[in-house]
């Protein structure tokens, strides 16, 4: 496995994409940055929809962005970064929803990964391996060809 990126350099890149988030309805900012094992850094924003069920989540996004951008397999980082405006955010470290560790999982398995997660969120910065965050994931072997 490559060597992982700066921590505290991925975590602000996921801060400086949260400042990008379209969040006029909760004022609820999260970034994501994605680290591949060739030095790419992939950041999203969560983009909320005033159907609710329509937002993206910024983890989701990226990982849509750099599967659209050719990118199949080769992570090794993912910093999660939240900031609130109208609720005051997190004061304690964000981790990926359940559907964003699903996509991230589809994303790092088809490079045989186990990223390292960095979440960050309170001052506080939370470090796990995304088959922590997703133990006995769901994937493309579970499906009959």
């Amino acid at each position: 496995m490559s060597a992982l990126p700066d921590r505290a350099a991925l975590i602000q890149a996921a801060g400086d994409a949260a400042r990008n988030a379209y969040a006029p309805y909760s004022g609820f900012r999260v970034g994501a940055a994605l680290a591949f094992d060739d030095g790419t850094v992939v950041t999203g924003a969560n983009v909320e929809n005033a159907s609710y069920g329509l937002s993206l989540c910024a983890e989701t996004l990226a990982a849509g962005l750099a599967m659209s951008g050719g990118r199949r397999g080769g992570l090794i980082a993912v910093a999660i970064s939240g900031a609130g405006d109208a609720h005051g955010g997190s004061d304690v470290a964000l981790t990926p929803c359940g559907r964003c560790r699903q996509v991230l999982g589809e994303l790092a398995g088809l490079g045989d990964t186990d990223p390292v997660v960095w979440c960050s969120g309170g001052g506080d910065t939370l470090e796990l391996r995304l088959s922590e965050l997703l133990p006995h994931a769901f994937g493309p072997n579970m499906l009959k060809s």
